[in-house]
């Protein structure tokens, strides 16, 4: 009974600090904070905005909101997409103008508080996976505008999807402690004595594109380690690469043209082609960033803080290794189901987006990119066109496609590859 008593009370601190912790997010965000009454610099749209496109519909780009709420097959921000987490799945809302469903009945001020805090037009707080950690940096100009382009565009009735969570992550009070231990409610501030494209792309890369929420790895609360800023993380069986200033394991020896192909194509030869959730961030957000900001944000990425990476090199690979006399099974794949699009000397066959020499996918021995690419194919679409590879996960069995994967990454990237069979039904 005594232990039972001491149990009960910790329970009442918890949800009494809890209910506090809440309160005050509630009153902190109602009331405004401190919002600036102008724009901060860094906020808004560039000068070169093409005339066509509309402020919000920019910031909305910027931000990459379409990937996350665009299920596959589904309609436009209708919500719906997975995040597969260690302790369960959360499923994206509907941001479209339905009053039901959507956003259509929520005021600015419950919208700016949603990116802002974390906290719905009901005053429930938002699990993380929506990146409010990084929103909060955010102008309210900026956020309102966002807003008034989700508005103008058809409204889709889609209920949400329940979440699949274990306890205690589904119960949501929780979040007001994690909201008090890792969040903090502060608007961008451009550093003193940075050049103005040099803010400018902090603001892109921290704030709107919210870059750190993939390669930024994680501490044991599942928040964002800031000391490790971009230095490369692990997220859904994908592998988001270092892209500090580091000249090896990060971006610091491509060249400014390279960067800019990357983000604005996909594609920068002998660096890498955007697949798996990158492919979506190029294709629903950074292909339509203006020529300004791409320079603003490699500006800013040049200057990030130099990481060294866990995952391979980002230098480029020496020149494939040459081919024994008797094809080992990897090889006897590559000629069969992969030589059609690439070449044996790395060069793509038919487009440069087929290259396989010098990419970070192919250097890894952990095959980790590759394996996935392997196994679900890629889709890209960018400049008006689809940059498609299929899937071969139904095709070969789990040790054809470690023996695949580790020739690829021995022939073309220089690795011994470490692949086994067990590894590849783990990521299947």
């Amino acid at each position: 009974m005594k232990i039972g008593r001491i149990i009960g009370t910790i329970v009442g601190v918890v949800v009494l600090i809890a209910i506090v912790f809440t309160a005050y997010a509630l009153i902190t965000v109602t009331h405004g904070g401190n919002e600036q009454a102008t724009q901060p610099v860094g906020a808004g749209v560039p000068v070169d905005l093409p005339t066509t496109m509309a402020r919000g519909e920019y910031l909305t780009r910027a931000a990459d909101c379409e990937a996350c709420h665009t299920a596959p097959g589904g309609q436009p921000f209708a919500g719906g997409v997975a995040f597969k987490l260690p302790f369960g799945t959360i499923y994206s809302s509907n941001i479209t103008a339905d009053k039901e469903t959507g956003i259509g009945d929520w005021t600015d001020d419950e919208f700016v508080r949603a990116l802002h805090a974390g906290v719905d037009n009901k005053g429930q707080p938002l699990y993380p996976a929506f990146p409010y950690t990084s929103y909060t940096a955010l102008s309210r100009d900026d956020i309102v505008a966002i807003r008034t382009y989700l508005a103008s565009l058809p409204a889709v009735h889609a209920p949400a999807r329940p979440n699949e969570l274990s306890f205690p992550f589904n119960q949501r009070w929780t979040l007001s402690l994690w909201n008090a231990a890792f969040l903090k409610k502060e608007r961008f501030q451009p550093e003193q004595g940075k050049t103005e494209a040099f803010n400018r792309g902090a603001y892109l890369a921290t704030a709107l594109g919210h870059c750190g929420e993939c390669h930024t790895p994680r501490n044991h609360g599942f928040a964002m380690k800031s000391g490790k800023a971009l230095a490369g993380a692990e997220l859904e069986g994908w592998r988001a690469y270092n892209i500090t200033s580091d000249k090896e394991h990060g971006i610091g020896a491509w060249s400014d043209q390279e960067l800019i192909d990357y983000f604005s194509k996909g594609h920068a030869a002998g660096r890498g082609t955007a697949s798996g959730p990158m492919g979506e961030v190029v294709g629903y957000s950074l292909q339509y960033l203006t020529p300004s900001d791409l320079a603003s944000l490699v500006a800013y990425l040049r200057e990030v803080k130099p990481q060294q990476g866990s995952a391979a090199p980002a230098a480029a690979a020496a020149a494939p290794t040459a081919t024994t006399a008797s094809a080992s099974p990897g090889e006897q794949l590559f000629v069969g189901a992969c030589a059609g699009c690439h070449l044996e000397s790395g060069q793509g066959r038919q487009t440069n987006y087929a290259m396989l020499t010098g990419l970070r996918s192919v250097r890894d021995p952990h095959a980790t990119n590759l394996t996935q690419i392997i196994l679900n194919g890629s889709s890209l679409h960018v400049g008006g066109q689809e940059v498609f590879m299929p899937s071969f996960g139904r095709a070969y069995s789990d040790a054809e496609i470690a023996a695949l994967s580790n020739y690829v990454v021995s022939h073309f990237g220089g690795q011994q590859g470490t692949l086994s069979a067990e590894d590849v039904a783990k990521r299947r």
